[in-house]
């Protein structure tokens, strides 16, 4: 008898998404991901969205164990336009909702529906931390986490068990931030960011796929979650640590104005707007992160 759980993870292809479904259990986990209807084989998907009609359709057939939103567009990958900023947000938004809507309809639905969020939910920040108890923020970023956490309401009414995950800026060598940090740090030519005081929310890309493994096992009620390090960081401090961990000289500054000409409001909101946030919930849900200090996890991501 088969006694695995299905698990539909979207944004499958993904930093996270590719982590975690390498990291299940093939012998607990039967893991599928959603296609689009611009993939070649979507006739025969179990699972199939369609970004133009906004329509989602899923295998009534197969009992689903909980879902795990991960999808979207980079934040970072492209200067923020107008039209770049309307898919950051609508393309997020639009998936979701569909989603949401699918999952309430089914006659059994899954137990557990973990949907992406970020902590840019809080906007800039100040001195004092925020935690899942702060209220929402202003700017792009906050508009777009508000707008995408509230699309799983349908999912919510229906009395799916829901939570938010609200990353922080997850560190991997194989991408995001620090994978594009890499090359100008290693070639001596890194340094920090406009004043470098400003404060930088964390996560190792290990310590997400250990979360939300232990989310899937063991399906708590707990809405929002800040993923990140109870460790914030300084961007000065980041950039030493880095060129540190690589054993390269870090002393190269990005002067703010430079920021600002060369990518405009996103590298102003990601890279020079502070970000000090930390969580009131992961330490009654979890083990402790393997990386809660900054010198830890570039040694285990970058050294090791």
């Amino acid at each position: 008898m088969n006694h695995r759980k299905n698990i539909l993870i979207t944004g499958a292809s993904g930093l996270v998404g590719s982590a975690l479904a390498k990291a299940l259990d093939p012998r607990k986990y039967a893991v599928f991901s959603l296609t689009r209807d611009v993939d070649t084989d979507s006739s025969s998907a179990r699972f199939n969205y369609c970004p133009r009609s906004k329509e989602l359709t899923l295998d009534p057939t197969l009992k689903l164990h909980a879902v795990v939103n991960l999808a979207g567009p980079s934040i970072a990958e492209k200067r923020w336009t107008t039209q770049r900023k309307q898919l950051i947000k609508e393309s997020r938004v639009n998936l979701t909702a569909a989603l949401a809507s699918a999952l309430a309809k089914l006659e059994s639905p899954p137990n557990l529906f973990i949907s992406a969020s970020a902590v840019g939910f809080y906007g800039p920040t100040t001195n004092n931390p925020c935690d899942e108890d702060s209220h929402s923020g202003a700017g792009f970023l906050s508009e777009v986490a508000v707008a995408w956490e509230c699309a799983t309401k349908e999912a919510e009414d229906a009395g799916i068990n829901t939570i938010h995950l609200r990353f922080g800026v997850i560190l991997s060598e194989k991408g995001g931030v620090l994978g594009k940090l890499l090359l100008p740090f290693r070639l001596g030519l890194g340094g920090p960011i406009g004043s470098g005081n400003q404060m930088l929310s964390w996560i190792s890309l290990p310590d997400v796929v250990s979360v939300i493994k232990n989310l899937l096992h063991e399906n708590p009620s707990c809405g929002p979650i800040n993923l990140v390090s109870p460790n914030p960081i300084s961007s000065k401090t980041f950039a030493s640590q880095l060129g540190s961990a690589l054993r390269r000289p870090s002393f190269l500054p990005l002067p703010a104005f430079a920021v600002k000409i060369l990518l405009g409001e996103m590298g102003e909101a990601l890279l020079l707007s502070n970000s000090n946030v930390v969580s009131s919930k992961l330490g009654t849900i979890t083990s402790p992160l393997s990386h809660q200090n900054i010198d830890h996890a570039l040694d285990a991501l970058l050294v090791n």
